[in-house]
């Protein structure tokens, strides 16, 4: 039996202004919409901006990457292999395509800085530096979001410098610093917006990101553990909280992929036979460790006001984190030929691939899934 509560208060004032903003999702949102949606969810859609730019530099890096040989090799040097039986490869800068990413990167991180900045700053006052606590927020899924995507963008970018020909090491710092520095450069905007703020959580998310990718590089020169996401489609059953949610993810599945944060689960998914190479565990094959939440319908609380501005608590609702265990495929160690099917490859890396698992909640809850994403 479910239980809820509804205070009913007088609807708020219509304000007939055009002034619009997208931080609903893609729908024009009036300012006067504002009880409805507070502006601390922007914050879940400022972070789906960024994996929407992760996602589109990391499918930039697998063209790019198979159409040739990701490096340009000396010849002069003998070829090593790592302990996985991965080529250690010397790199000769290629000076045309040093130029080349060097453009690319600075139009793309540029422009997509403008285009944040106008739609979600420009309408609201400035102030000085100030934080905003915000790491209590959606059981920080948002903050592995975070670190996924400071990860992704630190893989994608170091691997266009890898295929300009730079030294790799070298690669892995620029790719590394390159992300964080976008980041960072996104939470300057928030800390000087009087309606948001600096969030430290957010800083320390996208270390963790950029760091799991670059400390793997200098040690091992591989990814033997790779950080990964997966979404799938959530029902809610219920008309009220159905409406809850198209309020907060959307409706469209692309929205709810990048909005919903009972939908995703992040994956560190780790190669076994990069740590294990004499053994006959197959090469593509990898062990999945996920992390999700559910159950959330605020970023704090179950509690929010209806387009009618009655406060709805549904505290009856339990928010609960999800741990997952599924076994995962490396599509880069799928030996192929084609170029096409390369590129598709370290492109859907980005990603866990279907499979079955096991789940256990915070509540103590487990499940087996037949085939879960």
């Amino acid at each position: 039996m479910e239980t809820y509560f509804c205070l009913m208060k007088p609807a708020p004032v219509q304000n007939s202004s055009p002034v619009a903003t997208l931080r609903s999702g893609f729908r024009p949102l009036l300012i006067s919409d504002t009880k409805t949606f507070p502006v601390r969810y922007k914050r879940a859609l400022s972070s789906s901006l960024q994996r929407i730019f992760f996602f589109f530099s990391f499918f930039i890096y697998a063209v790019i990457s198979s159409a040739q040989d990701i490096t340009t090799k000396d010849p002069s040097i003998t070829q090593k292999l790592n302990p996985s039986g991965t080529e250690i490869r010397k790199d000769v800068p290629n000076k045309k395509r040093v130029w080349f990413i060097a453009g690319s990167n600075v139009a793309a991180y540029g422009s997509s800085l403008i285009a944040l900045n106008s739609a979600w700053y420009k309408g609201y006052a400035r102030s000085s530096f100030h934080t905003f606590n915000d790491s209590r927020e959606w059981l920080q899924m948002d903050k592995i979001g975070h670190a996924w995507g400071a990860y992704t963008g630190a893989r994608g970018s170091a691997g266009m410098w890898d295929w300009a020909g730079l030294p790799h090491k070298k690669a892995v710092w620029i790719g590394g610093l390159s992300s964080f520095a976008y980041l960072t450069t996104i939470e300057f905007f928030d800390a000087y917006s009087s309606k948001w703020g600096w969030s430290w959580s957010d800083i320390g998310a996208n270390i963790v990101g950029s760091g799991l990718f670059m400390s793997q590089e200098f040690l091992w020169n591989e990814q033997r553990i790779q950080f990964k996401f997966s979404f799938h489609t959530t029902q809610y059953g219920k008309p009220q909280l159905e409406q809850r949610a198209n309020d907060l993810f959307g409706k469209p599945w692309y929205e709810r992929m990048l909005k919903d944060y009972n939908a995703q689960t992040y994956w560190f998914s780790g190669n076994v036979r990069s740590f294990f190479p004499q053994s006959n565990w197959p090469s593509w094959l990898n062990i999945a460790i996920g992390i999700g939440a559910d159950g959330m319908f605020g970023g704090f609380e179950n509690k929010w006001e209806d387009a009618a501005g009655n406060e709805i608590t549904r505290n009856d609702i339990p928010r609960k984190r999800q741990f997952y265990l599924s076994p995962d495929i490396d599509f880069t160690k799928i030996k192929t030929k084609s170029k096409f099917l390369k590129a598709t490859f370290i492109f859907l890396n980005a990603f866990k691939s279907p499979a079955p698992a096991l789940m256990m909640d915070s509540k103590g809850k487990f499940k087996a899934y037949a085939l879960y994403f």
